[in-house]
């Protein structure tokens, strides 16, 4: 046996040479695993992962339904192709379409939605009933119409007076206090083209976005709060009064014309 093996000092070298070797080999793994961490980097990404979760649910309950099954104690076959066939078929068979009677379920500017358009112009005017206009309004709905005013003001100003060139003002216009149906319809179906508020004209450079993803009770309430702030004064709007008129949603915006005439 050699002697050098017998000294100490170098029995410690080579104990830490082998600490050092495995150290490294760590290390190395950890680099290795952290430039493999594939984590979502965008917005595909994100939406590639429930993706393939949904289409691996989809395969296994088709595995579940149409793979093999067992007849009978240690038998197990294969479903046949007719059947499969006939499972889908009958699902198809008895799927109903939904019919066609909004515009919103149509192409815009198609057959079907000028006959829609159509539809809709030659039927009765809808007829609400206005509120009274001294009833007290609900504190709640107001609190609730000055938060979904929060949008409108980027155009209207926080105090209704408008934008020059932009936006009418919404306080003291006889088109925010007169018919309830005039505010409803404008939120559902947008605003467009010359209008005159308090004997000013105003020609809108473009039409007013229509606001129909909000629920009833929001468009109610942000027209009771803008019907009732900066000195106006008119009766609040209900949610029955908006879902009156959700028949319009998808038509072309309205113009002056198109709407009742203040009193």
């Amino acid at each position: 046996m050699d002697p050098s093996q017998d000294n100490p000092f170098v029995r410690f070298k080579a104990f830490f040479w082998a600490l050092a070797v495995f150290g490294l080999f760590g290390a190395l793994l950890a680099v290795i695993a952290l430039f493999n961490d594939k984590k979502p980097s965008s917005l595909e990404d994100v939406v590639a992962v429930d993706r393939y979760a949904n289409r691996q649910k989809v395969e296994a309950a088709q595995d579940a339904n149409f793979a093999y099954k067992s007849v009978e104690e240690g038998k197990v076959v294969q479903v046949p192709p007719a059947d499969v066939f006939a499972h889908v078929g009958g699902m198809l068979s008895s799927a109903k379409p939904a019919a066609v009677e909004r515009p919103e379920q149509v192409v815009p500017g198609s057959a079907a939605a000028a006959e829609l358009e159509k539809k809709a112009a030659s039927a009765a005017p809808v007829v609400i009933a206005e509120n009274d206009a001294n009833a007290p309004i609900d504190p709640a709905v107001m609190a609730a119409g000055k938060v979904e005013f929060a949008l409108c003001q980027a155009c209207h100003g926080p105090e209704g007076t408008g934008v020059p060139g932009l936006a009418p003002p919404l306080a003291g216009s006889e088109w925010v206090v007169g018919p309830v149906e005039n505010p409803i319809r404008i939120v559902l179906r947008g605003l467009g083209g010359p209008i005159k508020v308090k004997g000013v004209d105003y020609n809108l450079p473009a039409p007013m976005v229509a606001a129909a993803y909000l629920t009833d009770e929001k468009i109610a309430a942000v027209l009771t709060y803008v019907r009732n702030s900066w000195g106006n004064k008119a009766s609040a709007v209900t949610p029955d009064q908006v879902k009156a008129f959700r028949g319009e949603v998808g038509l072309p915006a309205l113009q002056a014309a198109d709407l009742k005439a203040p009193q």
